[in-house]
C-alpha cells in the first residue's frame, strides 16, 4: 500500500477547476484548457474549433502564458436560429506555470482546431554540484 501525503490545495484547485469548466467569461465563452508536464517541458493544449492563427495571440510575461484571441458570428442568410450553444466573440485564458521556461523558445501549433503550446523548461544550469575536498 502506498501513502501519498493530502494536499488541501489541490483538491481545492480540482474543485474549482469543475465549477468554472461549465460557466462563461465576460465574453460568453471560454476554452477549455489541458495542461501536462513532461521532464522538460509543459504542454499546453487549448480546443478552438473554427479558429485561424489568425484569430488567436500568445503571450509569456513573467511565468504567465496568455492565450487570447476572437470566434467571429457567422455571417447566415437564415432568417431563425433555433439554438445557439457555441460562444461567439473574445476570450482570454491566462495559466501560471510552475517553473521558469525559455521563453524565446516556446512554440505553437494550431491543428485540427486544437492548440498546442509547447513551453520548454528553463535549463537551470547555475545549480551545480561542488566536490568537497
Amino acid at each position: 500500500m502506498a501513502f501519498v501525503r493530502w494536499d488541501p490545495l489541490q483538491d481545492l484547485l480540482a474543485v474549482q477547476q469543475r465549477m468554472t469548466r461549465f460557466t462563461t467569461g465576460p465574453s460568453g465563452w471560454t476554452p477549455p484548457v489541458d495542461v501536462l508536464e513532461t521532464p522538460d517541458q509543459y504542454v499546453v493544449m487549448v480546443e478552438l474549433p473554427g479558429l485561424t492563427q489568425d484569430d488567436v495571440q500568445l503571450q509569456h510575461h513573467e511565468g504567465r502564458l496568455t492565450i487570447s484571441g476572437v470566434r467571429r458570428e457567422r455571417e447566415s442568410s437564415c432568417e431563425q436560429f433555433h439554438r445557439i450553444e457555441r460562444g461567439h466573440g473574445s476570450f482570454s485564458r491566462t495559466l501560471q506555470l510552475p517553473l521558469p521556461v525559455e521563453a524565446e523558445r516556446i512554440t505553437a501549433d494550431l491543428r485540427d482546431g486544437v492548440l498546442t503550446v509547447t513551453c520548454p523548461k528553463l535549463n537551470d544550469d547555475s545549480i551545480r554540484r561542488i566536490q568537497i575536498s
